[in-house]
C-alpha cells in the first residue's frame, strides 16, 4: 500500500516525465526526491502517466509484458490507445526523440478475461486470443538516455513505450514452434540484427500472457476483448533516425513495417 504523501511524490516525478516527453526536452534522471524505491511506486508512476496521456479513454486496455530472464518474474506496463498503429504508418510526432525499436510478438485479445479467483488456464487462454502479430514497440522516453538513469525510474516511465505497430496477423499461429523462430530488424534496408530465439523472456510466450491475466488481474482489470498485448524483445534496442524505414521479419510469424518522419 503506497501511503498519501508518496502518492503524491509520485504524482510529481509522472508529471515531470509527461513534460519531459511532450517537449521533447528530457531529464537526466528523477530527483532524488522523487525517485519511485519499488516495483509497486514504478507501477503506479506508470499508471498516472498512462491516465493522463488519454484521460477520457473507457475502452480495452493494452499492455506489454516481459522478463529478463525464462524463470524471472515478469514486468508489465500499460501500452496507450492512441498510439497503436497499423504496418507501415509513419511516426512523426515531436515526442519520437529516441526512435528506438524492439521486433516482438503480439496478441490481440479476442474475449473478455476477467478477475476471478480461479486462475485461468492455458487452454482457456489460447482460446480467448484472437490472433497472432507481429510487431515492433517504439521506444521512447523522458530520461535522456534510459540505460543510465535509476531502474525504478526507468520502469516508471512507461518501460520505455512509445509506441507500438502491428503487423498483418499470422495464420495458425498456435503450430508456430518459437524456439526455432528467427526474426531480422533492418533499418533502410540494413540488417542490424538477426537472432533466433532471442526474447530475453524465453520462447514460451504463454507464460507471459498467463501472469499478466492471473497475477496482474489486480492492477489491469482483467483483459477485454480488444485488448492487445506484446510479450517482449527479440531484438534488444536499435534506434534509427528521421526519415528512416524499419523492417521487421520473423521467420514464421509474419512481418511489419514502419517510416519515421
Amino acid at each position: 500500500m503506497i501511503s498519501a504523501d508518496r502518492e503524491a511524490v509520485l504524482r510529481s516525478a509522472a508529471d515531470l516525465l509527461l513534460e519531459a516527453r511532450r517537449t521533447a526536452t528530457p531529464v537526466d534522471d528523477l530527483p532524488a526526491a522523487l525517485q519511485p524505491a519499488s516495483l509497486e511506486e514504478s507501477y503506479f508512476v506508470q499508471d498516472v502517466m498512462a491516465q493522463a496521456i488519454q484521460p477520457n479513454y473507457s475502452g480495452p486496455r493494452s499492455w506489454k509484458v516481459g522478463a529478463p530472464a525464462p524463470d524471472a518474474t515478469p514486468m508489465f506496463g500499460p501500452m496507450i490507445t492512441a498510439w497503436i498503429k497499423d504496418d507501415g504508418c509513419v511516426l512523426g510526432e515531436p515526442r519520437h526523440r529516441l526512435r528506438g525499436l524492439e521486433a516482438e510478438v503480439s496478441f490481440l485479445i479476442g474475449k473478455d478475461l476477467p478477475p476471478r479467483a480461479t486462475p485461468y488456464t492455458r487452454e482457456e487462454i489460447i482460446d480467448a486470443i484472437e490472433s497472432c502479430h507481429p510487431a515492433i514497440e517504439e521506444l521512447e522516453a523522458g530520461v535522456t538516455v534510459p540505460s543510465k538513469a535509476a531502474r525504478f525510474a526507468m520502469i516508471g516511465d512507461l518501460q520505455m513505450h512509445g509506441g507500438f505497430v502491428h503487423g498483418p496477423a499470422v495464420p495458425n499461429w498456435q503450430q508456430i514452434d518459437f524456439a526455432r523462430e528467427s526474426v531480422s530488424l533492418a533499418v533502410d534496408g540494413k540488417v542490424m540484427v538477426e537472432n533466433t530465439a532471442s526474447n530475453s523472456a524465453g520462447t514460451d510466450l504463454l507464460r507471459l500472457v498467463l501472469h499478466l491475466v492471473n497475477e496482474g488481474s489486480a492492477r489491469t482489470g482483467g483483459l477485454q476483448k480488444g485488448s492487445w498485448v506484446t510479450t517482449g524483445s527479440w531484438t534488444g534496442n536499435t534506434f534509427a533516425a528521421s526519415g528512416s524505414v524499419v523492417n521487421v521479419r520473423f521467420s514464421t510469424a509474419g512481418s511489419v513495417s514502419l517510416r519515421f518522419a
